[in-house]
């Protein structure tokens, strides 16, 4: 006979068993969590509102806000609940939304990158044919392509830990349900089948790499090339972003999964954790504007626009 358990709900890693601390940790996630929300929220509505910026790079960039906020909301507010309640439990059904959602965001995150890079490589290295190649209708078909490839992505992961019985332990180690975590509770060799899943996942991310990093290599001689220091610096100023985000992203993502899983928590599990869940979404829309001229202006625009309607409400009231 199986001793095996039924589990419906696990225990995820708290930050601190001190009251005071739990509070301070709700704090700073939830500043953090502001702060990436207000980002975001700002990048997406100025694209939107402002016509200059319906091009194909800021229609991916609005796409790569919106997928930001849900990777970050999928964690954060969970964890801030957590600690502002004084518990650890999260359902069954919970846990598994969380490894669908974070693994869909993450995935499609690192396909619109790769899919930036190749804008960027069509704008600077093939000007001409760029509006050709890059035309409205190619421009939604890699969008949705994106979209549908990393629901699938996701769809393997979450079938591959809905498949497996989880009967060691219901202690994550860990504050939010991450896959390398949840294997080590399995008490079947189902869980290989997640492990495969985890190596396609790899190569996945390894072929989108290098297909950025070859883009890069191509694009970076041809805007040095270039002839005007004006142009030089407009190039660099949209591709420097872009590289740091990648950078930020892959960086993060490897130093969360390369690392052996320990039996016990640990600071340095937590650190790396946060890093790689909260610290691309919250960074992302600063790195975006602080080089680009064209979003600050538009920011501008927007801020000193609702200025103006505001001054034009009060007149009209007093």
């Amino acid at each position: 006979m199986s001793n095996w358990t039924i589990v419906t709900e696990f225990l995820l890693l708290g930050f601190s068993n001190t009251r005071q601390l739990q509070i301070l940790h709700f704090f700073i996630f939830l500043v953090a969590y502001l702060a990436a929300l207000v980002g975001n929220l700002l990048v997406i509505t100025v694209v939107t509102m402002d016509h200059n910026l319906h091009s194909p790079m800021y229609y991916f960039l609005v796409n790569l806000s919106i997928l930001d906020l849900g990777s970050i909301s999928v964690i954060v507010p969970k964890s801030m609940a957590n600690s502002l309640l004084n518990t650890r439990t999260i359902s069954y059904s919970g846990c598994m939304a969380q490894v669908f959602l974070f693994s869909l965001f993450g995935i499609a995150d690192l396909a619109f990158l790769t899919i930036m890079a190749y804008d960027r490589y069509i704008a600077i290295c093939k000007p001409l044919h760029y509006e050709t190649i890059m035309n409205k209708q190619a421009c939604i078909q890699m969008a949705v392509g994106a979209w549908v490839s990393a629901t699938l992505h996701s769809s393997l992961h979450a079938g591959g830990l809905l498949s497996i019985p989880f009967c060691r332990s219901n202690v994550i180690n860990q504050f939010f349900c991450e896959i390398p975590q949840l294997l080590k509770l399995s008490c079947s060799d189902a869980y290989l089948r997640e492990v495969g899943v985890i190596v396609f996942s790899m190569c996945l991310v390894s072929s989108c790499f290098a297909f950025i990093v070859v883009s890069y290599v191509q694009i970076l001689p041809t805007v040095l090339r270039l002839p005007s220091k004006g142009s030089r610096n407009k190039a660099f100023s949209t591709c420097l972003p872009h590289l740091i985000v990648v950078s930020l992203l892959v960086s993060t993502g490897i130093s969360a999964h390369i690392k052996p899983t320990s039996s016990s928590p640990s600071a340095l599990d937590l650190f790396v954790a946060v890093l790689y869940s909260l610290v691309p979404p919250l960074m992302n829309p600063f790195i975006y504007s602080i080089r680009n001229k064209e979003l600050k202006d538009s920011v501008r625009k927007l801020i000193h626009r609702r200025k103006f309607d505001n001054n034009n409400k009060l007149i009209s009231l007093s």
